[in-house]
């Protein structure tokens, strides 16, 4: 499965419910009457939040440094947590091609994929949009 991880801070006053904020993706919010709740809802927010991008032919924001958000006063009084995302099943259904490389550089794919814990598919693809990404936003 393919798998991202979520950076959110989550505010608690004490006549409110549990908020989440989501720095990289600054127009995603959540909530929850409890922290699991919270939790749990913002893994739901964020998958449709990069949906809708995805639907739309944006790209999703790359992750800013932690340090970066920690210096917004917004965050201050929250506390961070890290959530994972299956993104797999976004947009529809995969399609199967056919790609041909070298095979040494299918043993480090391979190698690659399986120290951190994914598929070869799911690497080539992330490694894919992040490479598109990036070449997207130098040429804006």
């Amino acid at each position: 499965m393919d798998r991202q991880a979520g950076r959110l801070v989550i505010h608690k006053d004490c006549d409110s419910d549990y908020g989440v904020t989501l720095p990289d993706l600054s127009v995603c919010f959540s909530a929850g009457d409890t922290g699991q709740d919270a939790l749990r809802n913002a893994i739901d927010a964020i998958e449709c939040h990069i949906e809708g991008l995805l639907v739309n032919g944006e790209s999703v924001p790359k992750a800013k440094p932690l340090e970066q958000h920690r210096e917004h006063p917004d965050y201050r009084a929250g506390f961070w947590a890290l959530v994972d995302v299956d993104v797999s099943n976004l947009c529809g259904k995969s399609r199967r091609v056919n790609i041909t490389l070298p095979e040494r550089v299918l043993t480090q794919i391979d190698s690659s994929a399986s120290r951190t814990g994914e598929t070869r598919s799911g690497l080539l693809m992330n490694a894919a949009l992040e490479y598109a990404n990036t070449h997207a936003q130098e040429h804006q």
